[in-house]
Formats: C-alpha cells, structure tokens, sequence
C-alpha cells in the first residue's frame, strides 16, 4: 500500500458526514457499491469495478461488459456527489480502484447512511497504524537509499577520475569530458532525488 492509499484511508475512517448529492437507499444500486467498497475498505484494499462487481452478483457478472459500464457509469455518479473517489491507476492498463470519502454520508434526502459501525472503523484504524508503523512503505525507501549510494559512489569515481586527468602532463579530454559530464549528470539526479525525500 502506497502512501497515498494509507493518506486516503485516514482520511476516510476520520471523516464526519459527508454531504452527498445522489440518494443512497438500501435496494438501489448506489448504495450496495457504497457498501461493497466500504467492506473492501474496511479490510484495507481498494477495489477495481470488477471485484466490486464479483464480491456483490458473483463471477459471471464480471464478464459482462455492459454490466461493468452500466457500474462504472453509476461509479462515476457517485464520484461527481463525493461519495466515492477514484485512485489513480499504478499502472496504466488495471482498472481504476475508488474510495469512499467517507464511512458516513447525508444523501440528497437527508437520510443518514452509515456504511460502517464505530467499532469497524476502530479496528480498520489501529490495522493501519499498525502498518504504518510497521513502516509498509520501507521497501521503496531501502530502493532509493541504494540508488543514493550507487550515485555517489559514481560522483566519487567520476571526481577521481577528473583528478586523476587533471594531474597527467597533458589532459585528456577523452577522458576528461565524459567524466565531467557524468559526475554533473549524477550530482544533478541525486540533488533532485534528496530534495524529494
């Protein structure tokens, strides 16, 4: 789970009620999504259209397209009265996962739905807290302390390098040019990589 993805559960589990501009009545396809991607939620993932799809009319639902863009359209709705929220895809041919905003909404009625109990929302907290401190994302810190390393091991060689041609008789621009231009190139990645993290 990225950081985004725990930053939007947080905010969800934490969210008063929310205002939403679309009816949410138990029987009506807008509520049982809300509910679905709640138990998604709840459990700490964020469901595409087809899981949501398979865990609310089963598998053979998921291979009907125009059920799938009949849902997807109704997804789409609910995003537009901030119901739901779509994440952004990891990679561009999956299918966009949502959110809810919230555990708690006023629909255009004015009817209070709670897709989720305290004692839920409770427990889903102190599982990600738990994750959070567990420190999920430690894997993508260890890849970018060794690209930090393997740049400034190349910084030195390249200077090294440099020196090295700047104390022959006669200097190399063979030598000295390529250095130069890869200790300038590596000095300017591993700035930006620094000032991002």
């Amino acid at each position: 789970m990225t950081l985004d993805e725990m930053r939007f559960l947080q905010e969800a589990l934490g969210a008063d009620y929310e205002n939403g501009n679309i009816r949410l009545r138990e029987g009506e396809y807008q509520y049982h999504l809300a509910k679905a991607i709640a138990s998604f939620q709840l459990e700490l993932s964020f469901p595409d259209v087809k899981e949501i799809i398979k865990r609310l009319y089963g598998e053979e639902k998921t291979n009907d397209i125009q059920f799938i863009r009949k849902i997807q359209t109704i997804l789409k709705k609910m995003e537009k009265s901030n119901i739901v929220r779509i994440l952004p895809k990891k990679r561009p041919w999956e299918l966009q996962r949502y959110t809810l905003s919230g555990f708690k909404f006023r629909d255009s009625d004015k009817n209070l739905v709670i897709l989720a109990t305290d004692q839920q929302v409770k427990e889903a907290l102190s599982l990600l807290h738990s994750m959070m401190n567990q420190g999920a994302p430690t894997s993508r810190l260890g890849g970018i302390k060794a690209k930090i390393c393997v740049l400034a091991f190349i910084i030195a060689l390249s200077y090294m390098t440099i020196a090295w041609d700047l104390v022959q008789s006669v200097i190399n621009p063979i030598v000295f040019i390529p250095a130069f231009s890869v200790a300038v190139a590596c000095s300017v990645m591993l700035g930006r990589m620094l000032s991002r993290d």
